[in-house]
């Protein structure tokens, strides 16, 4: 790189092979192979955004390294992105970096807890950003690679090293990458975007703190009302934090199958969260007398306890193919945050 670049130029042996030593013996690596982020590949990746490669968005905690548009974009060509992804990328770490998204909680905590990106709006498809079969699995390179730059960002801009500034107690997968984009297509409700204000031409990034996706096995149910009673009784979970600290926003995450038979009797989706928030409360009965002192000190004895404070906070969306799994997604403390993606 020359000086027009801010970022420190690394000198190595001309291979991948010494590339990546180099970058696991570091720590700038997140255990997989990198995309050398050389002069060229940084080039086509900044070509992407109107903004100026010296542009500070924020200071990533919990080191509060600097995050520049030339740094998300040194870590976006590692990851694989293509430099088209560099507009969902920006608005991702600055929906992340919004205080009240509370990142500097996220990241050193002993909770299993990951950045998930939802994609909304027309971005999504011009992007091909996996909406369907296997959304939150492999083989997309949008979804892949996204979501591994974030992580990448996480680790070297904010540094959330594991067993460093990262306290995960276990970790989990989706701290390899977490991005998907919202079935709008095979959705029988407005999407995300729309609920959250705005136009459905707009496409916009959320970003929520949550678990892996925890499966809902629902093929017997003939109507809405035995599917909702299935997605209650699988969220009824007294060891998550959104019960626990009645906070968060946790996401029910509903295939196109089970969204449509609820849609058929009547239910939008503002209906179909009423019914799963005042269904699914946990009798305080069911924790143990130290978790109530703890958690619930000055409640009722015969009190309810819902999945989360309000059931506003309850997500609710669209994702998946063919099949009758749905899934739940308990969240981490901080709410959700949606920005608009820039091009």
């Amino acid at each position: 790189m020359n000086q027009k670049y801010a970022s420190e130029k690394v000198t190595v042996a001309d291979s991948v092979e010494a590339v990546n030593d180099l970058y696991i013996e570091k720590g700038w690596s997140d255990g997989l192979p990198i995309i050398p982020p050389t002069e060229p590949a940084l080039e086509k990746m900044l070509a992407c955004t109107k903004r100026d490669p010296s542009e500070v968005l924020a200071k990533v905690p919990p080191a509060w390294g600097v995050a520049t548009i030339e740094k998300l974009a040194i870590n976006a060509v590692m990851a694989g992105c293509l430099p088209e992804y560099m507009p969902v990328i920006i608005a991702a770490i600055e929906a992340m970096c919004d205080e009240k998204f509370r990142l500097g909680e996220i990241q050193p905590t002993t909770h299993p807890v990951a950045p998930l990106i939802i994609v909304n709006g027309p971005m999504a498809k011009k992007l091909n950003i996996n909406s369907k079969a296997g959304a939150f699995g492999p083989c997309w390179r949008a979804n892949a690679t996204i979501g591994r730059a974030i992580r990448l960002i996480l680790m070297n801009i904010g540094g959330a090293y594991p067993g460093k500034l990262d306290l995960a107690t276990q970790g989990q997968p989706c701290k390899y990458t977490y991005c998907i984009a919202e079935n709008e297509e095979d959705s029988p409700w407005e999407p995300l975007q729309v609920e959250r204000g705005f136009p459905a031409a707009t496409s916009t990034v959320t970003v929520v703190a949550c678990e892996n996706p925890h499966n809902i096995n629902e093929h017997v149910g003939i109507n809405g009302a035995e599917i909702l009673t299935s997605i209650c009784n699988a969220v009824m979970n007294t060891g998550t934090n959104n019960v626990l600290f009645q906070d968060g926003t946790p996401i029910i995450a509903l295939c196109p199958e089970h969204a449509a038979a609820i849609a058929a009797v009547g239910f939008c989706k503002q209906h179909a969260r009423d019914y799963i928030y005042e269904n699914s409360k946990i009798p305080l009965k069911r924790f143990y007398t130290r978790q109530i002192e703890t958690y619930f000190a000055g409640w009722d004895e015969n009190a309810l306890v819902p999945i989360c404070k309000r059931k506003e906070d309850l997500i609710i969306i669209v994702v998946g193919g063919t099949g009758k799994h749905s899934s739940y997604l308990p969240a981490f403390l901080p709410p959700s945050v949606t920005r608009a993606i820039v091009e």
